[in-house]
């Protein structure tokens, strides 16, 4: 490690002497030779160079989507190619091109990092062997070598010994205990902050090698910073945590702003923002409007999400704009309480004695337009008693018939006729025409 950092000792002057103005800042509030001085001088150093490579964490939020979205062309040139290395190579390179895309790029901030990393461990280093680096002379170097974290010095480590520990002024117990800890919470959070990125901000409908790498990473970079941080200075653990702090917090809020289009952060920003449009009627902020403006111009190639979005928009009355507002539609809105897909109503169908009453009634509508009152009571009368009549009718003609009996005596009296016609006789015949029975049928 003393080799590797010595390779970056042409930037260890610039470190220091940041360290060194922090220092003056914090001393005049926690006192110069406090741990927290020293502290939160590293810290306000992380802080800089994290500000300063924003940039670069934006660029590798792009060139991570993009080979994510590039997988299934990627697998299909592995497979089309699988017997021809250097054509899938070929291959491989001009689809980078064509899209823009650098595989390099993901890897960027933490390359840029890795000089003031190093740096940093070179100047702790040299604090833990009382050598003056940079612009940490000997007031400032006998300073740094006091000032404790938690009972821990900035220079000591978890591997070194009771007689180095000594030399620092302080104890083997409290310096592994706090460098545990610290080296704990330092691969927590770079477990967490992949876990996030694995998690919500990739898009679940694409199953590629890819992911099952980034799967794998989750696991192993955890594990490889533990190892790593027995042999680092409690002030780079300071420095490591706080960038993996930063990290963490800084993909977050990309996550929630600024999602991965078909992943389950995509999902709860869109109904974040379908929300807002239904309480404000509107869409506010201009970068909500280039999202918006973005699925519109996507139409049949939106994702689940995305189509879920539109359709809340559709049920809340809104219809979105090509160029990323939204509008109310009555027409929408009347849609959306009917139903989604609304139906056409078919009639119910009617009897036949419905139908007749319902011509009857458009009759008597009709006469009573063309002022025939006499024709609309007597069509009235007739709707209402028809049933009446029918069982009176009935009665009459069962009368006429025992009245004949009797006058003709010697003639055999008729069946009886059921009002209404259903009634069987005493022979067990029913009156009236009958049906004519089916040639196989049995007499």
């Amino acid at each position: 490690m003393d080799t590797i950092a010595s390779l970056f000792s042409f930037i260890t002057w610039p470190v220091s002497w940041v360290i060194v103005q922090f220092h003056k800042v914090y001393g005049a509030v926690f006192g110069p030779d406090t741990g927290w001085a020293w502290g939160l001088s590293i810290v306000s150093l992380v802080v800089l160079i994290r500000i300063c490579l924003i940039p670069l964490f934006v660029k590798q939020i792009k060139s991570t989507r993009n080979m994510q979205a590039l997988q299934p062309k990627m697998k299909a040139i592995q497979e089309r190619y699988k017997s021809d290395k250097q054509r899938q190579s070929e291959e491989m390179m001009k689809l980078y091109k064509e899209t823009g895309t650098n595989p390099l790029s993901s890897c960027l901030p933490i390359l840029a990092q890795s000089p003031f990393f190093f740096a940093l461990y070179h100047v702790l280093s040299s604090i833990a062997s009382g050598k003056e680096i940079g612009v940490i002379d000997g007031p400032l170097l006998a300073s740094a070598r006091q000032a404790h974290i938690f009972g821990a010095p900035l220079a000591s480590k978890f591997t070194d010994s009771a007689a180095e520990v000594a030399a620092l002024d302080a104890s083997l117990t409290s310096v592994r205990i706090v460098t545990a800890i610290m080296i704990v919470m330092m691969s927590a959070s770079q477990f967490f902050t992949q876990r996030q990125l694995m998690m919500k901000n990739v898009d679940l409908s694409v199953k590629t090698p890819y992911m099952q790498q980034q799967k794998m990473l989750m696991y192993i970079f955890p594990v490889i910073f533990a190892v790593m941080g027995i042999n680092f200075p409690v002030g780079v653990l300071v420095y490591w945590l706080t960038t993996n702090v930063w990290t963490m917090g800084q993909q977050m809020y990309v996550i929630n702003q600024n999602p991965t289009p078909g992943s389950k952060a995509q999902d709860s920003y869109l109904q974040r923002l379908l929300k807002s449009v239904t309480t404000h009627g509107e869409v506010r902020g201009r970068r909500r409007k280039n999202i918006v403006k973005v699925i519109v111009a996507k139409g049949g190639d939106r994702n689940e999400n995305e189509r879920r979005f539109f359709a809340g928009l559709t049920k809340a009355g809104f219809a979105a704009q090509a160029d990323g507002t939204v509008i109310k539609s009555d027409t929408i809105e009347a849609e959306a309480e009917g139903g989604a897909t609304a139906k056409r109503q078919q009639p119910k169908r009617q009897t036949k004695a419905q139908r007749q009453a319902t011509a009857a009634q458009q009759a008597v509508a009709k006469d009573a337009e063309e002022g025939s009152e006499p024709a609309a009571e007597q069509a009235t009368t007739s709707l209402e008693k028809k049933p009446q009549d029918s069982a009176k009718a009935d009665a009459e003609a069962e009368t006429k018939d025992e009245a004949k009996d009797q006058t003709q005596g010697d003639k055999p009296a008729r069946p009886r006729a059921n009002s209404g016609g259903s009634r069987q006789g005493k022979s067990g015949q029913r009156k009236g025409q009958q049906r004519p029975k089916h040639p196989s049928s049995k007499k």
